[in-house]
């Protein structure tokens, strides 16, 4: 059966980096984090942790450490999705594809709830960023932080996306 609804959020999520003045009511954090439990996990590893971040001197200081994360000072909301970098006492080398996941349902469950968001990398930036995050969030060892979504209501509106990027699908094989 076709759902347009979701077809129309997915095409309507667009990164926002001003919100206005106004907390995320508990009930939609919580089915944030239910949206993001629900993503798919390689061999059902389910790698994902969270930090759910309010406090105003934590996002204050998340966003002075982020280079990209000044939005961070706006934002009411901030969710870390970090995964375990082991499972059952070895390497997990799927962690960062099963987050990604979770953090695309986050961004796409804010959508749906009339929340904006915007993800900001982590896992790989430069200068010592995740450690510098994984320091201000006390992320324990054996745990990284893929990134962190910033959430709110915004104070801007974007037009939906339309359309195919021109020139990246090739039939059967890479053509050019």
């Amino acid at each position: 059966m076709e759902n347009r609804a979701v077809l129309e959020g997915i095409r309507a999520r667009r990164s926002v980096r001003r919100y206005a003045d106004r907390p995320v009511e508990q009930e939609k954090v919580d089915l944030l984090l239910e949206c993001a439990c629900a993503a798919p996990s390689a061999a059902n590893r389910r790698p994902w942790r969270f930090v759910v971040i309010r406090d105003r001197g934590n996002l204050n200081a998340l966003a002075e450490a982020h280079p990209y994360g000044k939005m961070l000072f706006q934002a009411p909301l901030a969710l870390a999705v970090c995964g375990s970098v082991l499972h059952d006492g070895r390497e997990n080398p799927w962690w960062e594809q099963d987050c990604a996941a979770v953090m695309q349902n986050i961004l796409l469950a804010a959508e749906g709830l009339g929340l904006n968001s915007v993800w900001l990398g982590v896992s790989h930036g430069r200068d010592g960023l995740p450690e510098k995050i994984e320091a201000l969030l006390e992320i324990p060892q054996g745990v990284r932080v893929l990134g962190i979504a910033a959430i709110g209501y915004g104070a801007e509106v974007k037009p939906p996306h339309r359309g195919i990027d021109e020139g990246i699908v090739h039939g059967e094989r890479w053509t050019e």
